[in-house]
């Protein structure tokens, strides 16, 4: 889950700053980042083609309670759950966006009938 530390570093030290920690420890920089991950959702999207260009199709919003398994394997999740594709995952604490990370496992693209989520 080391990938996931990395997108959340940046957006964790801004956090803490605004509220007048500027040079937080290891341990106020971990505990933080468990704190934020509680609080956090990931949406899954699949660029698909659409009217001669590409669009992002969400396919899937996972909680905190639910995200475990996409963070500690995210391709072997994605291939399962989805196929093959270019997929996009959207890191969100709250109403905050934090970061997007892509994946692009190889595989017969099971999401193509999937319906788009709405949310």
């Amino acid at each position: 889950m080391d990938w996931v530390w990395i997108l959340y570093e940046k957006y964790i030290r801004k956090e803490l700053e605004r509220s007048g920690i500027d040079k937080p420890s290891d341990d106020r920089l971990e505990s933080e980042f468990v704190r934020a991950l509680s609080d956090t959702y990931v949406t899954i999207l699949v660029q698909e083609p659409w009217r001669g260009s590409v669009r992002f199709k969400r396919l899937q919003r996972l909680d905190a309670s639910s995200m475990f398994p996409i963070l500690n394997e995210p391709m072997n999740y994605l291939v399962k759950h989805f196929g093959g594709g270019k997929f996009k995952l959207n890191f969100h604490h709250g109403y905050h966006f934090v970061a997007t990370q892509n994946f692009k496992p190889e595989g017969e693209p099971l999401w193509v009938d999937l319906p788009e989520l709405t949310v």
